[in-house]
């Protein structure tokens, strides 16, 4: 059976003991833990911090498993989405560099996943980027084998608002590049965090790619989104996706959770499934965001 989870970002004022005490009253298996270095991130969702790589002791990594262990709900992985393909060298560095770390950490603490994007650089082609790609990542994986621990890269095409414009900040957005990354770096440590969101806004197949890829998949995120086809036929599929979509919680958008999950248990997987909250109309208040946090839970459970 998939374990059902949580993504930590949308309790970003929450303390780590916070987080997995509400986990475990909602009744989740797993916790997907934000640890980005500490600092204002420059977009919604990013720069959480539940799990401080700077304070972080082998007498405190022991704390939180024991303290995930008592509440009975897991940590499914340490989740950092940067840019390592940044144009920005300084802004890459810093994003592999941290890479670095929560491999580590994540190896220490017998997690073994590390949830993240490629990265791109937006104003390259997308050839230019697998070479990019190619030499950047190849020692991060060949690192990440190393310690045993896999590295699970989200779908998302970070291409949404005018500053991603015009090729956006996430690679591993298709199924053709998904297909040259696993080609130019083989590894057993090298596969997808499956979010159905992505392609479903990309106009794309969501239940395909679950057969296709069923040895690729480490960890899924639960999300949806509505597309709103009045702006659409406005702005035009070329225009910025802010301008005619918007994330929702699961079932108050387009994906179909029911096929998802029946072609999830076709292929067994039985990994980490974590709901991802992103659903502007559940954020009015702490409350707001909880209310949206059981409702997600509640609707997810019909098909887990």
């Amino acid at each position: 059976m998939m374990k059902l989870g949580l993504v930590s970002a949308i309790l970003p004022d929450f303390t780590f003991e916070e987080v997995f005490d509400f986990a475990a009253e909602v009744g989740f298996a797993c916790v997907e833990v934000c640890c980005w270095p500490k600092g204002k991130a420059n977009r919604r969702y990013a720069g959480v911090t539940h799990i401080d790589m700077d304070e972080l002791t082998e007498e405190k990594m022991g704390y939180y498993l024991n303290y995930a262990k008592e509440k009975g709900v897991e940590i499914s992985s340490l989740g950092y989405y940067p840019n390592p393909l940044d144009a920005n060298q300084e802004a890459a560095e810093v994003a592999i560099s941290h890479l670095y770390r929560l491999i580590d950490t994540s190896a220490k603490m017998g997690i073994n996943m590390v949830t993240t994007f490629i990265g791109k650089d937006k104003n390259k082609t997308v050839d230019e980027n697998l070479d990019l790609f190619e030499k950047v990542w190849t020692p991060i994986i060949r690192y990440a084998e190393g310690k045993k621990v896999r590295i699970a890269i989200e779908n998302c095409p970070m291409l949404y608002t005018a500053d991603e414009w015009p090729g956006g900040n996430n690679l591993a957005s298709t199924p053709y590049i998904w297909k040259q990354m696993f080609s130019r770096i083989p590894s057993d440590y090298f596969g997808l965090n499956y979010d159905p969101s992505h392609p479903y806004l990309i106009q794309a197949d969501y239940i395909k790619p679950v057969y296709d890829f069923k040895d690729k998949i480490f960890h899924v995120h639960f999300k949806d989104i509505q597309i709103y086809q009045e702006k659409l036929n406005e702005y035009g599929i070329f225009s910025y996706p802010s301008l005619w979509h918007s994330p929702k919680l699961p079932g108050l958008g387009g994906v179909d959770f029911a096929k998802l999950c029946s072609a999830l248990n076709d292929i067994r997987y039985q990994g980490p499934a974590c709901i991802e909250v992103e659903d502007r109309s559940y954020e009015g208040s702490i409350e707001d965001v909880k209310s949206g946090i059981k409702q997600s839970y509640r609707f997810m459970r019909n098909y887990l």
